[in-house]
């Protein structure tokens, strides 16, 4: 599906940021070149049917990773995903890694989001010190993806408590739909 399509399809309440490794591309895969560059990776399993069908639901999607551009465009590109993602913040770029704000307050900014929006966003990244913790000082719902034992799984604290765990990457789509459909619900109730 081109960016067209994802036009064409119902958009959804809910967008969702996505880390990428160990999230979408399994880090144990990763093959780098002698600048540190990843040059391939395979996916995690299911992440790339998560991603595909997120994108054909009419999800709008985002990545929001730390690392080179280069390496994401290689891993991405390689797996099929690239063209699925509306926007793609990296940390090379933005100068900061994760949980920085400015990296989630780059991706709303670039999806033209504001503020009021915090409520419709759902970050899920492996990495409850980055990916949960971030977005927890932002405002944005935090979703673990628990599948790895490279991270801790327990929070240090309560900012890197998530509000939604899943331990594969198929769980998001079910986990998408009711928080879509409770988005929708509160929007017909306000009306």
């Amino acid at each position: 599906m081109n960016r067209e399509q994802k036009r064409d399809t119902e958009r959804k309440e809910l967008i969702i940021f996505l880390d990428c490794g160990d999230t979408i591309i399994d880090e144990g895969t990763e093959v780098r070149d002698e600048q540190g560059t990843v040059i391939e990776g395979r996916v995690i399993p299911g992440a790339d049917v998560m991603v595909r069908t997120l994108a054909e639901r009419g999800y709008r999607l985002a990545i929001v990773a730390d690392g080179s551009a280069q390496s994401f465009k290689n891993l991405l590109t390689q797996n099929q995903l690239y063209d699925y993602f509306e926007v793609l913040i990296y940390s090379e770029q933005m100068k900061v890694d994760k949980p920085n704000p400015r990296m989630f307050k780059a991706a709303m900014g670039a999806m033209e989001l504001s503020e009021r929006d915090l409520p419709r966003i759902i970050m899920v990244g492996n990495n409850l010190a980055r990916d949960v913790r971030g977005a927890n000082q932002v405002g944005i719902t935090s979703v673990h993806l628990n599948w790895t034992t490279r991270y801790p799984r327990t929070p240090a604290d309560p900012l890197e408590q998530p509000d939604y765990s899943i331990a594969e990457p198929l769980e998001l789509l079910d986990l998408a739909e009711r928080l879509n459909g409770e988005l929708q619900a509160g929007r017909t109730r306000a009306i």
